[in-house]
This record gives C-alpha cells, sequence and structure tokens, in this order.
C-alpha cells in the first residue's frame, strides 16, 4: 500500500513537472533555448517544452522599443553650456547576440546613447544644435548604431527632443535677433527708397517730354485738395511762366515795356525838370517840431 502511494505521488510530480514544463511564446518573442548550460536552437512561436532543471530559457523580444535619454549637460563646440535630451528606437535583430554578447542590451544601448549624445553635440556649436538638429540626428544614429550592431541591436532612429541654453544667453540670442531684423528692415527701406526715385525720374522724364501733361498733373492735384474741403487752396504756377514777370519786376521795367523807358511817363514825351518842394513841419507827439 505504501508503495503503491509512493507510486502515486511519483506520478503526480512527474504529472506536474511535465505540465510546467510547457511554454507559450508570443509571435513577437523568440526564446534563447539553453540545456545544461549549452546553446541549443531558438526557439519560435507558439507550444514549446522547457523541460524543468534541464533547460532555461531566455525571452527576447522583437518589438520596436523607446528608451529616453535624460537630460545630458553638455559643452558645445563654441563653449556654450546645454542641457540636451533625446529619445532612441531601437530593435533587436539577431536574439541571440543579444542574449549572449551583452547582459542586459536595454540598459547596455542607454548608457552607449548617453556617451555618444555628449560627444557628438560636444563637437558640434551652437548654431548648428539650433538649425541643423537633422545631421546631429543621422550621425547620432550612426555612431550608436556602430556600438550596438554586435549585440544584435539596430538603431532605428535617434531624435534630439529639447535644448536648454542659459538664460543670458538666450538673452543675447534675442537682442542678436532683433539687431538682424531691424538691419533687414534698413536695407529693405533703402530698397523702396531707390525703386521710388527711379520711378520718380522716369515720371518727370515721361512728363518733361509733354508741357500739356504736366498741365494735367496740376489740374489733377486741384481736384484732389477740393476733394478734401479746404478752406485753402493753392494754385501752382509753372516756373517757366512766371519767371519773366518776375525778372522784369526786379529789373524794375513793367512787363512789355522796352528797356531804358523811364518807368510811369509816356512814350515820346520828355521829362520835366525836378522842382523843388517845400516840406510842411511834422508834428511829433511830444510837441515839438521837425
Amino acid at each position: 500500500m505504501a508503495v503503491l502511494i509512493a507510486a502515486l505521488v511519483v506520478a503526480g510530480l512527474a504529472l506536474i513537472w511535465f505540465a510546467a514544463s510547457f511554454k507559450v511564446l508570443q509571435e513577437y518573442e523568440r526564446g534563447v533555448m539553453f540545456r545544461f548550460g549549452r546553446l541549443r536552437p531558438i526557439r519560435q512561436p507558439g507550444v514549446q517544452v522547457v523541460f524543468l532543471g534541464i533547460d532555461s530559457m531566455v525571452r527576447v523580444d522583437l518589438r520596436i522599443v523607446t528608451l529616453t535619454i535624460p537630460p545630458q549637460d553638455v559643452i558645445t563646440k563654441d563653449n556654450v553650456p546645454a542641457r540636451v535630451n533625446a529619445v532612441v528606437l531601437f530593435q533587436v535583430t539577431d536574439p541571440v547576440r543579444s542574449v549572449m554578447g551583452v547582459e542586459n542590451h536595454a540598459v547596455a544601448t542607454s548608457q552607449m546613447a548617453q556617451t555618444t549624445l555628449r560627444s557628438v553635440v560636444g563637437r558640434a556649436d551652437l548654431d548648428t544644435l539650433l538649425a541643423h538638429r537633422a545631421d546631429l540626428n543621422e550621425d547620432l544614429a550612426r555612431n550608436i548604431n556602430a556600438q550596438t550592431e554586435p549585440w544584435g541591436v539596430e538603431v532605428k532612429v535617434v531624435e534630439i527632443k529639447d535644448v536648454e541654453i542659459p538664460q543670458a544667453m538666450q538673452r543675447a540670442m534675442a537682442r542678436e535677433a532683433e539687431a538682424e531684423r531691424e538691419r533687414r528692415a534698413k536695407i529693405i527701406n533703402a530698397h523702396g527708397e531707390l525703386q521710388a526715385s527711379e520711378e520718380l525720374g522716369q515720371a518727370a522724364e515721361i512728363l518733361s517730354r509733354n508741357p500739356a501733361s504736366l498741365q494735367l498733373r496740376y489740374l489733377q492735384t486741384l481736384l484732389e485738395l477740393g476733394a478734401d474741403h479746404n478752406s485753402t487752396v493753392v494754385f501752382p504756377l509753372p516756373m517757366d511762366i512766371i519767371g519773366p514777370f518776375l525778372n522784369k519786376m526786379s529789373s524794375g521795367v513793367p512787363a512789355g515795356m522796352p528797356a531804358g523807358m523811364p518807368t510811369g511817363m509816356p512814350t515820346g514825351m520828355p521829362a520835366a525838370p525836378a522842382a523843388s518842394v517845400p516840406q510842411a513841419p511834422v508834428t511829433v507827439p511830444d510837441g515839438s517840431h521837425s
């Protein structure tokens, strides 16, 4: 009876041991199998038999893993301190090498990404870090992939997420950007003045070819002044019309009279001798006479 009970116990334990030896691998997993410490062929997805105490299996996930690199304190090529963080997407391509080549491929990839990030950013200046981030991302992915390829890990994407610079440097960059915009505004204004002067010169040349066009321009100006309901109307006169009158007035000869003719006397009459006229006394407010 005791022998039967012992046999039943042994059979039960064997049944439990055998039932516990069944393992299920998901479609995105692969199993690296060891039997008595020796590497066995890789196990595919599905139900696999792993005998307890004899075999051991390491599950390897083949999906893309997202790894966040914590902020790293770096100094750029132009001696500007900055804090840079990034994200790394990697995938295991060889399960056997990921287990046999490194103890923990995720931790190793994270540490390698941090050191490579500091090294690559330290070789670039601040302008490159801010404006040419895509080139730095490609350089990071290439350098990290060269280190992780012997482990059966392929780096898919490396992206620099954020770049933090000191507040003093931010204010200096803001002043620089403001000065650059002011310089562009002055250049644009100067170009506008140059183009306007060229257009005005061409317009003046066209108007000078036909005096009637200039008179029409005067009339249009009067129309624009009258549209504003102004109480004062300015009549512009061209200098070529009033110029002769001004010259005659400055010489003391009325317009239309020959030069050398005395003013205020009809033509052909002799001038009368000037007579002395007695001056009347002028009364001054204080009572004295002059």
